[in-house]
């Protein structure tokens, strides 16, 4: 968590970026310190995105790293594009972009914000370029699994 924040903020020194986790845990752990333009918080996604949107916050970027995609057909709706609350996040607008080492998750995920906005994103396998995002995403790397990316701009 701390670490893709860090990364996040030196990639994009003029913007804010937060970083949220719902595990005191992983924020925690120290991944070095953040720039000024970087922020943990605690909370849930669910209220945290449905209280930005109230806000009328509008992120020029957002991400989605490697979450737990839930791969029962009944855990549908605790995949983010099944949850009550994705309207709400592609409201957000900006750029959304979805990593995951799952690839009918990122499929599925495409196809939802497809349906629900009309926006067409981009999806596909990469290599992470230079540094790792996240600690997943070099332990994926590093087993030999595919990595999956997809982005869409939402406004």
């Amino acid at each position: 968590m701390g670490l893709s924040t860090r990364r996040l903020a030196l990639a994009h020194p003029d913007h804010a970026v937060i970083g949220v986790d719902r595990s005191e845990q992983r924020l925690s752990r120290d991944h070095g310190a953040l720039p000024g333009n970087a922020l943990l918080v605690r909370a849930d996604l669910v209220d945290f995105w449905r209280l930005a949107h109230e806000a009328g916050w509008r992120p020029a970027r957002h991400y989605l790293l490697y979450p737990n995609p839930y791969p029962k057909s009944a855990q549908l709706k605790k995949r983010w594009h099944g949850h009550p609350v994705f309207p709400t996040l592609v409201a957000l607008g900006g750029r959304l972009e979805l990593r995951s080492n799952w690839a009918i998750y990122v499929e599925e995920f495409a196809l939802a914000v497809e349906a629900l906005c009309d926006r067409r994103g981009e999806w596909g396998a990469f290599q992470p370029e230079e540094t790792f995002l996240t600690p997943f995403e070099r332990k994926y790397t590093e087993s030999g699994q595919t990595l999956w990316r997809y982005a869409v701009d939402l406004d």
